[in-house]
């Protein structure tokens, strides 16, 4: 197990006041199994998809979340969970995002 990985999860739930419950409802992920993520010396390695679940919920990348020397989310991780979320989003919720960011080059 990654041990960056047990870290930033624990301590990005804690930041965020989310309880391994809510954590749990938020990514579809058992909260016996975040437990284990976070606690356990020889938990099983996620899968790519329990991976991104997790960077979503925080908003950052799996890249992130699994690299020791990154020690808070970095400008281009933010900057990728942004655009993975814009992605993700229905097209008449990215026109609403469009108009925001315009807005903020007009004025």
């Amino acid at each position: 197990m990654n041990k960056a990985l047990q870290t930033k999860v624990k301590d990005l739930r804690k930041k965020s006041g989310l309880t391994l419950d809510a954590l749990a409802e938020a990514t579809g992920i058992s909260k016996s199994y975040l437990w284990e993520i976070e606690n356990r010396k020889e938990a099983p390695s996620p899968s790519a998809e329990k991976l991104g679940a997790i960077a979503g919920v925080f908003g950052v990348t799996v890249d992130f979340l699994l690299h020791e020397e990154a020690g808070s989310p970095e400008e281009r991780h933010l900057d990728e969970a942004f655009f993975r979320n814009y992605s993700n989003l229905e097209p008449e919720d990215r026109e609403r995002v469009r108009k925001i960011v315009d807005s903020f080059r007009k004025g």
